[in-house]
């Protein structure tokens, strides 16, 4: 069983990569549109988003049977330009 710190933790990082997905879909669907989607642009936005959290309150598990659509990695934005020319690797894998 999991603690009450360890349950919010999950509960948190769960909302945030659901950010990450919901934020993802919408610089899709922009490039899709042919809007320029600079890297700079992406820097000032973060899944951690707050005003829809209620995090003490009672959440439904109802739903976690569900199986949700394949996710795919890949974005097609390059970052090169917020890393400099050479960037470092050292300790990185490939990326997806």
């Amino acid at each position: 069983m999991l603690s009450a710190s360890a349950r919010h933790a999950l509960l948190t990082n769960a909302v945030i990569f659901h950010n990450v997905l919901d934020i993802e879909e919408v610089v899709r669907q922009l490039l899709e549109e042919g809007w320029t989607i600079e890297p700079e642009d992406l820097a000032h936005i973060s899944p951690y988003l707050t005003e829809h959290i209620n995090r003490f309150g009672q959440y439904s598990t109802h739903e976690l049977g569900i199986q949700p659509d394949a996710y795919d990695p890949t974005l097609d934005v390059d970052f090169t330009p917020l890393r400099g020319d050479e960037p470092a690797t050292e300790g990185f894998s490939q990326a997806a």
